[in-house]
């Protein structure tokens, strides 16, 4: 009998929006789950601390700063990560923005800078490493889409409408990428509690509103989505492709 194995040893994984929150938990797991990493985010401090807690950990990192609103970083990204160790395995697109306003007060600055990180950088950054997976026959794609991918949520038409796209890019990869055995998920998740939540939902009154639809009755930790990216990442997860998996606590369910 083959029993699951949860481990990542000797794969290298690629996490954009790794210096902060979400990303830098996926970051962090990831390494416990014995994988050795290269990170990227626009803030090189940040970058620096979790490369130096990666290796105290045990295994190798390496950093890349990039803004993936600029196409010309995203293929300087893919070049200079698929040289960092010479490969990539699992390449998790967690990079992402959100701007609240009503739809009639929605920017087309902030629409754009929605869209250029959330599904423009995050596709063609995928293409770019997909392309050397697809030479290969083997790879795993992670991408964090978000419960807003799935249903509405007022006051964030441009942010659901981009986690929506990559709801369903997510799937119409996975049917392409299938035959050279690639697998590509997303998770999506509810409110987690991050710098990103705390000044999107720093009323109290919208917090309190926002608790309420959780039947779990909390925000979700950011461990609480790097469990469910390791698990995506893993060979457990071999037979999964084209999935988003809800982190959302029952949100959905109601």
């Amino acid at each position: 009998m083959r029993f699951p194995d949860f481990s990542l040893n000797g794969k290298i994984a690629l996490v954009t929006g790794a210096g902060k929150g979400i990303g830098r938990a996926i970051s962090l797991a990831m390494a416990k789950a014995r994988a050795d990493l290269v990170v990227t985010s626009r803030t090189e401090s940040d970058l620096i601390s979790l490369v130096e807690e990666i290796e105290g950990m045990g295994r190798k990192a390496k950093f890349i700063i990039a803004d993936l609103q600029d196409t010309k970083q995203v293929k300087e990204l893919a070049e200079k990560a698929l040289g960092a160790f010479g490969r990539i395995d699992i390449l998790v697109n967690n990079a992402g923005v959100s701007f609240p306003e009503p739809a009639l007060e929605t920017s087309e600055e902030n629409w754009d800078k929605t869209f250029n990180t959330n599904i423009k950088g995050l596709f063609f950054l995928t293409q770019a490493i997909g392309s050397y997976m697809v030479e290969r026959k083997a790879g795993k794609v992670v991408n964090i889409s978000s419960q807003a991918g799935v249903i509405g949520l007022e006051n964030h038409a441009a942010y659901c409408a981009s986690k929506g796209a990559v709801t369903l890019l997510t799937k119409v990869l996975a049917l392409e990428w299938g035959p050279y055995n690639i697998n590509v998920n997303a998770v999506a998740p509810t409110v987690i509690k991050s710098p990103m939540t705390d000044i999107v939902f720093a009323d109290p009154e919208v917090r309190a509103g926002m608790m309420r639809r959780i039947p779990l009755g909390r925000f979700g930790d950011p461990e609480d989505v790097a469990g469910a990216v390791v698990f995506l990442s893993s060979p457990v997860a071999d037979m999964i492709t084209g999935e988003t998996l809800l982190v959302d606590g029952g949100w959905t369910a109601q």
